[in-house]
C-alpha cells in the first residue's frame, strides 16, 4: 500500500502523461503491424518493445529489417538514434537523489524522451520522486508493449501509418511538453540551435546522425550561456 504522499505523487504523474499515453498507443500500434509484416510473431513483437523500449529506434530498425538481418549496420544505426540517452541519462542522474541503487537502474531503463521531459519539468518546482518518475515511465511501458502486441496481432489492416497523420504525432506531443520548459530567450537559443544544426545536417549527411547533432547543439549552447551568466554573477 503506497504511503498517502506516495500515492498523490503516483496519481500526479498518472494525470500527467495521460495525454501522451493517447498519442504513443497509436504508435505502438502501428509499430506492431510493421514488426508482424515483417514476420515477428506476436510474443516477438511485444518482446522487443518490452526489452528495447525505443520507438524511434525501433521504426529504423525495423524498416531496416531483411533476410538475411544486417545485425551490424541495424545495431549501429539503432545506436546513432539513441545516443542522444547518453545526455538525457546525465541530466536525469543528477535528481535520483531519492532513488535507491536498483531504482536508479530501472529510472534509466525506463527513461524515454517523454519520462525524461516530464522528470526535468519536475524537478524545476521540487525534488523528483520516484512514485512520480516511476508512474510516468511505468505508464508508457505498458502502453507502448500492449499496443505493440495488439497492433502485432491486427497484422496489415491499419495500413499506412502517415494516412492517419500518426506519424507526426509523437514529434507534435513532444513540441507541447518542451514548451513546458519555456524560460525566455535562453530557451529560444538553445531550441533554435538545436532545431538549426539538425535541419542542416539532415540535409548534408545521410542516415540519422541529425538527431545526435542536434542534441549537441542545444547543450554546447546551454553550456555556453550557462558560463556566461555565472561570469556575470
Amino acid at each position: 500500500m503506497l504511503k498517502p504522499s506516495r500515492a498523490a505523487d503516483f496519481r500526479r504523474g498518472v494525470l500527467d502523461i495521460l495525454p501522451v499515453l493517447a498519442a504513443a498507443a497509436p504508435i505502438g500500434l502501428l509499430w506492431g503491424t510493421l514488426a508482424a509484416a515483417r514476420g515477428f510473431s506476436p510474443f516477438e513483437a511485444w518482446l522487443t518493445s518490452a526489452t528495447v523500449f525505443a520507438g524511434a529506434s525501433q521504426f529504423v530498425a525495423i524498416d531496416m529489417w531483411r533476410d538475411p538481418v544486417p545485425l551490424m549496420l541495424v545495431v549501429f544505426t539503432t545506436f546513432v538514434v539513441n545516443v542522444r540517452h547518453l545526455l538525457m541519462g546525465a541530466s536525469l542522474q543528477r535528481h535520483l537523489a531519492r532513488f535507491s541503487a536498483p531504482g536508479k537502474l530501472l529510472a534509466m531503463f525506463l527513461m524515454t524522451d517523454e519520462s525524461w521531459a516530464f522528470a526535468e519539468r519536475k524537478a524545476l518546482a521540487e525534488p523528483l520522486r520516484p512514485a512520480y518518475y516511476f508512474a510516468v515511465a511505468v505508464s508508457m511501458w505498458l502502453v507502448w508493449t500492449s499496443a505493440s502486441l495488439a497492433g502485432a496481432i491486427a497484422g496489415h489492416s491499419l495500413g499506412d501509418p502517415a494516412a492517419y497523420g500518426f506519424d507526426f504525432a509523437f514529434s507534435a506531443m513532444f513540441i507541447a511538453i518542451l514548451a513546458g520548459f519555456w524560460k525566455g530567450r535562453r530557451t529560444a537559443a538553445v531550441l533554435a540551435s538545436s532545431a538549426v544544426a539538425a535541419a542542416l545536417a539532415k540535409l548534408a549527411l545521410s542516415g540519422a546522425w541529425y538527431i545526435v547533432i542536434g542534441g549537441l547543439s542545444g547543450v554546447v549552447v546551454a553550456a555556453l550561456l550557462h558560463s556566461d551568466e555565472e561570469a556575470a554573477a
